[in-house]
Formats: C-alpha cells, structure tokens, sequence
C-alpha cells in the first residue's frame, strides 16, 4: 500500500472542523496569533459540500484567504471548487455568512499580497516552490 502524504493533512482538518464547530471557533479560532475560518464549498465534480479550515485576513467587508496549497504546482481542491461555484459558506467565529468567491487581481492582489506575505511570510516560501502565480481569493458577503 502506498502511504498517501495528504492523509494526515486531511486528517488534522477534520480534528481542526470540530473543534472549532464545537466551540464556535474558540478552539481553532486563533492559531497562534492566526486567524482561520471555515470555508465551505461545493464539490465541482461530486456535489458534497466540503469544509477547510483556512486562514484569514479582513479587507473592509471581505474575507481574504490564499489558495496557496502549500506552493503545489496545482490549485488547493477548494478553490478550483470556488471557480466552479462561486458561492459558498463561511465560519469565522460563532458567525456565519454566505459568500461570493472572487480572485483578486491587479493592484487589489498586489496589496493584499503584500499586506498577507508581510504578516504571514510563510506564502513568501510557498510561492518561491511553484511556478504558478498564488491566487489571492476575495469572500464578498452574500452569495450572487
């Protein structure tokens, strides 16, 4: 049998998913100074909802999180999910919130990059492993 080397990834996202649904996000709200949120999408091929704790920053009203995949060559499953169906729904906290997914581009994702990568360096590293450009993803409140 041939060890699969995301098994214990997966398997931490899901000790992660309940705790933080136990207790609002108390536990895996803050990930040491970090703060995750529970994004979930709809699965493009098999139509499952599927939950991933994600890191998080605030724009204004939006949430933003990096499809980075730890700098994989390709896409994190729930961002090519997002590009499939953009709406999806979120837990930040003891609160919930459908949303529209969207990448930012241009000067919005060079900012936000820049404002991510300063207070999160480990993307720095992350994208220095791929070749392809890291989406950064905007979270819209409300689904469209």
């Amino acid at each position: 049998m041939i060890f699969d080397r995301r098994a214990p990834m997966k398997l931490m996202s899901v000790v992660h998913e309940f705790w933080y649904r136990a207790t609002n996000g108390v536990i895996g709200g803050n990930v040491l100074g970090a703060h995750i949120l529970l994004l979930t999408t709809t699965g493009r091929k098999s139509g499952k909802r599927y939950t991933t704790p994600l890191l998080y920053v605030r724009d204004g009203d939006d949430l933003v999180v990096i499809a980075s995949n730890g700098g994989a060559k390709s896409d994190p499953d729930w961002w090519r999910n997002l590009r499939a169906d953009p709406a999806a729904m979120v837990q930040a906290g003891d609160k919930y919130r459908d949303v529209h997914a969207e990448a930012a581009s241009g000067e919005t994702r060079e900012r936000l990059w820049a404002a991510i990568t300063k207070r999160y360096p480990v993307y720095r590293g992350y994208e220095r492993r791929t070749e392809r450009e890291i989406p950064v993803v905007l979270l819209h409140p409300g689904a469209e």
